[in-house]
């Protein structure tokens, strides 16, 4: 997957965000995958998909906690 595949790919997550079809577990796993996908190719993830990451990942620990 070259550099071009990665950025369609980010702007499909993006959008999904934006609809209310955003599951933002999905997303997650998805933007987890990207980055995982990059790192093996040796390439840094942006800075701002690190960040949606960490967003992404206190949503669903919060989440977590207010079901206990």
């Amino acid at each position: 997957m070259d550099l071009e595949d990665l950025e369609a790919e980010l702007s499909i997550i993006l959008d999904e965000m934006e609809g209310p079809q955003g599951d933002y577990h999905e997303i997650y796993l998805r933007v987890r995958q990207m980055i995982q996908h990059m790192e093996s190719l040796g390439m840094p993830p942006p800075d701002d998909l690190l960040k949606l990451e960490q967003r992404l990942d206190a949503l669903m620990k919060e989440e977590a906690s207010n079901q206990d």
